[in-house]
């Protein structure tokens, strides 16, 4: 008698709690973008695409990988993070200069940004209307608006 499947068991957010079932839906994820599912892109790619859609910094995400154990350097984090976005799988969204997150959610959508938390929120797409965009030159096309609203306590 061959077993069935493990359920594909995914919260309302996204999240997924069968870990074997994160297993080879992210195998299947890298594959498809062309990336060789390597034991470091696995580790990482699971505390990325586990939780539901997230912003997380290169270094948070390398504190992260380190307190589960795994053996990673944060110019690897940096790299992965990289290919990850090159093929589609994040987004970047540069908030302060030199500090850049990066989003699990690819889709148009804005943020706010909690300056005292260092913490990136999304904002509802119904929430946000840009006009008066130029034309861009020619043989260009506007692809994406990044709209980051900064919150400080009033």
């Amino acid at each position: 008698m061959t077993r069935a499947a493990p359920p594909h068991e995914f919260r309302p957010d996204g999240a997924v709690t069968n870990p074997r079932v994160l297993e080879l839906a992210l195998e299947k994820k890298l594959r498809q973008a062309g990336l060789r599912p390597t034991r470091q892109r696995m580790a990482l790619g699971a505390l990325l695409f586990s939780a539901g859609d997230r912003h997380v910094t290169a270094e948070d995400l390398h504190m992260e990988a380190v307190a589960t154990g795994e053996r990673v350097s944060l110019a690897t984090v940096y790299n992965t993070l990289h290919q990850f976005l090159q093929v589609g799988l994040l987004r970047e969204v540069a908030v302060a200069g030199t500090r850049a997150y990066f989003d699990t959610n690819t889709s148009n959508h804005n943020h706010y940004f909690i300056e005292s938390a260092g913490e990136l929120v999304d904002i509802p797409s119904s929430s946000i209307r840009v006009d008066g965009l130029p034309e861009p030159p020619p043989g260009m096309r506007i692809e994406h608006v990044d709209v980051v609203v900064r919150l400080v306590k009033a």
